[in-house]
């Protein structure tokens, strides 16, 4: 009786823990406002996660939450394809003027 305990208490917590990233997650939620979505899941133990995932979650993938963008520069290629550019131009302008700098040291 105490493992078929544990095993329920299990898997409450993990349809607990399921529940709340799937309704704090979505872009939208559907049937109730998202704030009574989480206090549904919170205090309905075993049902209230389940109803969230058959009538709360948003239906069709155009409703959801769109792909995260790189939350630093040094993940996003872009902005490092830039900064590749922006510092080569530098490095050649740099080598320019020591290049002009050692020619007119070198003249008389």
């Amino acid at each position: 009786m105490v493992r078929l305990f544990i095993l329920l208490a299990a898997i409450e917590l993990v349809l607990l823990i399921l529940g709340l990233i799937a309704c704090l997650s979505a872009e939208r939620v559907r049937a109730l406002p998202r704030l009574l979505w989480v206090l549904i899941v919170l205090f309905i133990p075993f049902a209230g996660p389940v109803a969230y995932f058959f009538w709360g979650r948003p239906g069709d993938p155009a409703t959801r939450r769109p792909a995260a963008r790189p939350s630093s520069p040094d993940d996003d290629p872009d902005f490092l394809r830039s900064m590749d550019t922006e510092q080569s131009r530098r490095d050649r302008e740099l080598l320019a003027q020591w290049e002009r700098d050692l020619h007119q040291d070198d003249e008389p």
